[in-house]
């Protein structure tokens, strides 16, 4: 059971609603989201590329610039090494359009997820230097690889860092913490400590973008051309789970009406394989049906075909190229689905169920959707989550945290069991060998601090709000809050007993719940509810008695009243345009 509380943040929300032209409700909505100041508020409500940060900011910038500069001018081969996520492949792209484009002689590499693992690695390096690179920038990774980076710095390579990950680092016997930079020539990472950019949330491929965006300016290159790449930026932030707060929101804002009218081949042959509408894409649409397809490639077969699709010109190419995403899609859906249902009948068959850090062993889970797995099952329980699987001759793993716990913080405390790890505080990757699995979940478990109260799921209700008070122009000026995503959800509702006048199960497998719905100002509206019909059976017929639940199912008077927390948007069908209130709570 969820907890459930309000959030009571203050302010003159009549005010602020005249000033700014919205309803107070929106106004309280924005406070919610520690937009507090008049120029936070201004900032909020707009958008344009004028509010983006100057990218000379972030340390290291100005010396990686020159460097890379340097090596255009004299022709030395450069190759990127990205990573096979969405992020990564962004970064590789935007990294490749804008260096070609300055005249670089550039390549690409990307690690394969399952010979690779994740990051640079010797071999690619190797492989760089028996082709005659000079240099080698790193995007969304390389933070972590001192090892690695110092191999490229032994033959002799010259290798640009630019990441978006925690900086690695150790307590040393005075309890100061000491940052564990790798050997790079340059190292540009907004989490360095002595950085001064002003947001730190940015994802690899805006690290990558804000680089390129110095380049041209130095250069005097036009920056309209790097504005074109700001869908790609939008995908990999909404892709990458970044918080959509401050320069991210503004980035996705501005990405996404470059997306609704894109000129990249691929993108608008993923569109059309994935029956989109392309002027209605929104944060909803990247984040769980394009962004999904683009990772696919990385999780089943190789991330260069996503890269090579964004990169394609030629039509024939792109479109099987879509569609091929698509379909590995398809199969990374339904391989999932045996994933955690494998994860489940382990932890609820086994002693596993009462620990606060759930360390869940799958040996036949294809390494690829261990995070994916791990980000369901955390979902699940409300607990930390490591799920590891048998990969290459050793197991690998990765992590899905809760807000109340850092991951990435806590594997540092007990490093020697990896072989190894690297992440943030919400989310982890690793590898280990079998025989310290056990060590491992019980050393995790034996640092937990998390008490039952950080390990109750909290729901924030924004505003306690009568489902009579909602109107047309109400929902409208939810666009106003938009993009929604994480760090900005969608606005939460919530009103105590409104009466349910009657409830239907709709849907192929009548899994959707239709219920009708009153207040006490007798204000009617219709609500749904997705995958919880089950649930919400089982709960009526607990508080109410069947007699009281066959009543509601009939459509008969009863007696039945909940509280509901809710977001109410509208259903269009058949050219009518109603109300309706999406339930995501009851109790």
């Amino acid at each position: 059971m969820k907890k459930w509380y309000v959030s009571a943040k203050k302010a003159d929300f009549n005010q602020i609603g005249e000033e700014f032209h919205i309803d107070p409700v929106i106004a309280r909505i924005i406070r919610n989201r520690d937009v507090i100041t008049e120029s936070e508020i201004k900032e909020f409500l707009s958008s344009g590329v004028d509010l983006l940060h100057d990218p000379a900011l972030m340390l290291g910038m100005e010396e990686g610039v020159e460097l890379l500069l340097s090596k255009i001018k004299a022709a030395c081969k450069i190759r990127i090494i990205g990573d096979y996520d969405i992020d990564g492949i962004s970064a590789t792209f935007i990294l490749f359009k804008g260096i070609s484009a300055l005249g670089g002689e550039v390549d690409y590499d990307i690690p394969d997820r399952i010979k690779d693992g994740y990051g640079i690695n010797e071999n690619l390096i190797k492989k760089a230097f028996d082709a005659g690179i000079d240099t080698i920038i790193t995007c969304d990774n390389g933070i972590a690889a001192r090892e690695q980076i110092a191999y490229a710095k032994e033959l002799g390579m010259t290798v640009i860092v630019t990441d978006h990950h925690e900086v690695p680092f150790e307590i040393d016997e005075m309890g100061i913490k000491k940052e564990l930079l790798p050997p790079a020539d340059v190292v540009i990472d907004p989490h360095q400590a002595g950085c001064n950019y002003p947001f730190k949330g940015l994802c690899g491929a805006l690290v990558a973008y804000k680089f390129l965006w110095r380049m041209y300016q130095i250069t005097n290159k036009p920056l309209t051309d790097l504005y074109e790449l700001l869908d790609i930026a939008a995908i990999a932030t909404i892709g990458d789970v970044m918080d959509l707060r401050g320069e991210n929101r503004n980035i996705v804002k501005l990405g996404l009406a470059k997306l609704r009218k894109t000129r990249n081949l691929g993108l608008n042959c993923l569109i059309d394989v994935n029956n989109l509408e392309k002027e209605s894409i929104s944060s909803y649409h990247i984040g769980f049906v394009i962004g999904p397809c683009i990772n696919a490639g990385g999780r089943l077969d190789t991330a260069k075909k996503a890269l090579r699709l964004l990169l394609s010109n030629d039509e024939d190419e792109a479109r099987d190229l879509a569609r091929e995403l698509y379909d590995f899609n398809a199969r990374r859906k339904d391989m999932t689905v045996a994933g955690v249902e494998a994860a489940i009948e382990q932890i609820e068959g086994s002693d596993l169920i009462n620990d606060k850090v759930l360390v869940v062993y799958l040996p036949d889970c294809h390494e690829s959707l261990v995070g994916i797995v791990a980000g369901r099952i955390r979902e699940r329980y409300y607990k930390p989550v490591f799920v590891l699987s048998d990969g290459d001759g050793l197991v690998k793993g990765s992590g899905r945290s809760i807000e109340e716990y850092n991951m990435f913080e806590k594997m540092i405390e007990i490093g020697d069991v990896f072989l190894k790890f690297g992440g943030h505080a919400m989310a982890a990757g690793l590898s280990l060998e079998e025989t310290r699995i056990e060590e491992f979940r019980r050393r995790i478990n034996d640092n937990c601090e998390l008490t039952s109260d950080d390990l109750t799921e909290k729901l924030s209700i924004d505003v306690p709000m009568p489902i009579s008070y909602i109107r047309d122009s109400l929902i409208e000026q939810f666009e106003v809050l938009e993009p929604f995503g994480k760090g900005n959800p969608k606005p939460l509702f919530a009103q105590k007993d409104v009466n349910v006048l009657e409830a239907r199960l709709i849907g192929k497998n009548k899994n959707v719940l239709k219920l009708k719905l009153m207040d006490s100002s007798s204000g009617i509206m219709e609500g749904i509810s997705f995958n919880r019909a089950d649930e919400f059976k089982e709960f009526i017929l607990s508080r109410f008695g069947e007699s009281e639940t066959k009543r509601l199912f009939q459509s008969r008077s009863n007696k039945v009243k909940i509280n509901i927390a809710y977001y109410p948007g509208f259903n269009e069908f058949n050219g009518s345009k109603t109300i309706q209130i999406n339930i995501l709570d009851f109790c």
